[in-house]
């Protein structure tokens, strides 16, 4: 693979080293290109233009989507974003007094006000710490598992620690206990080997501008096939149902897929972007990307030990991560932030360490300056 080809292609190269790729990625030159693209054609011909039509744009991304998770393309959509995903999640589901939703300590906030919306009917929050190991943690998870327990809702990957959570053993549990299992994918899909017939997941959510590449303000939602009916919609709006571009007659059915979540009219330029997003990544290979994010971490956590940085992924090395969190005593974490980015490195602080992560097209010349700017501060 020709990675510096990968690394021109990414204008923000010319001006910034850019390490905060889980939380946004800045866009490519295929993306200013399919942007450019799609706007001349709606200039001329509106929504009659052929550049992008919006059923093939949407069946693309669909396809793409499920080849990268390993399911059928009626299983998953395209939503705002992951708390969208998990409001349809948390309002679509039959909880009630006395239930049980288990979460992880220090969440990230997309998966946890969704379900603190049911606290008015007396559904109960259960917090599990992740522990410095994920083994630790499914520790944690198996003693806090009840009989009330309906509900638990992870993250793929600990936002604030890099740390990846073992998908595949909390399927497990909640299969033995007929609980319903549902994950925030932003920072696993892409970067993770996520799967979610093989670790068991009923339903996902997941941002699209971050190992996706894609637009900040949309999203992927995966609805298991056979959890479809289990789900009943919060809303009916003009997308959800079949036929829905013909008005009227109302209709009372809805779309038999995922489909049925794009609740109206979306940010269609937002699809133009991700597809090209996705079909970058497709061409890379989105096995090899995930391997050039893992191995650029890599680099850089050793580089940070040698530095004397602890590294918290030290204590997970079965568990490769792409998110870099480091810390080291006397180092003030938000005040080290605002020192990179006067040098023109965008990094960020979580519960005071430093949190650090390339993507495909950075390179180990950035890596190498990092640490060389991080060994003199």
């Amino acid at each position: 693979m020709d990675w510096e080809q990968v690394y021109d292609a990414y204008p923000v190269n010319r001006q910034l080293i850019w390490l905060n790729n889980c939380g946004t990625v800045p866009a490519g030159e295929h993306i200013k290109e399919a942007q450019a693209r799609y706007l001349a054609g709606y200039a001329q011909e509106g929504v009659f233009s052929r550049v992008a039509p919006y059923a093939d744009t949407l069946a693309r991304i669909k396809v793409l989507l499920s080849g990268l998770l390993n399911c059928l393309p009626r299983e998953v959509t395209l939503v705002h974003h992951t708390a969208e995903g998990m409001l349809f999640v948390s309002q679509g589901l039959d909880l009630g007094p006395g239930d049980e939703v288990v979460l992880l300590e220090n969440e990230y906030p997309s998966n946890v006000y969704p379900w603190r919306n049911l606290a008015s009917k007396g559904v109960r929050m259960v917090a599990v710490p992740p522990g410095e190991h994920p083994d630790q943690f499914i520790d944690e998870l198996s003693r806090r598992l009840t009989p009330r327990t309906r509900v638990v809702s992870l993250s793929a990957v600990h936002w604030c620690t890099g740390m990846p959570l073992p998908l595949t053993r909390v399927g497990e549990l909640c299969r033995e206990r007929g609980i319903t299992f549902v994950v925030d994918g932003a920072q696993g899909v892409g970067h993770q080997p996520v799967d979610p017939h093989r670790d068991g997941v009923d339903y996902m959510a997941f941002s699209a501008w971050k190992w996706l590449m894609g637009p900040l303000g949309l999203g992927g939602f995966f609805v298991a096939r056979d959890k479809l009916e289990d789900l009943q919609p919060a809303f009916w709006a003009t997308g959800s149902v079949v036929d829905d571009e013909t008005y009227l007659p109302y209709r009372d059915e809805l779309k038999p897929d995922a489909d049925r979540f794009i609740l109206s009219t979306p940010n269609f330029g937002d699809w133009v972007y991700f597809l090209a997003a996705l079909k970058f990544l497709d061409a890379i290979g989105f096995e090899r990307a995930r391997q050039r994010i893992l191995e650029l971490n890599a680099y850089l956590a050793a580089g940070l030990s040698d530095k004397g940085f602890t590294v918290l992924s030290d204590r997970f090395p079965e568990y490769p991560t792409g998110i870099t969190v480091c810390r080291k005593t006397g180092l003030d974490a938000a005040a080290l932030v605002g020192q990179l980015k006067a040098q023109g490195i965008v990094v960020a602080a979580r519960l005071g360490s430093l949190r650090l992560a390339p993507h495909i097209y950075n390179s180990f010349s950035q890596l190498d300056r990092v640490l060389d700017i991080l060994r003199r501060i």
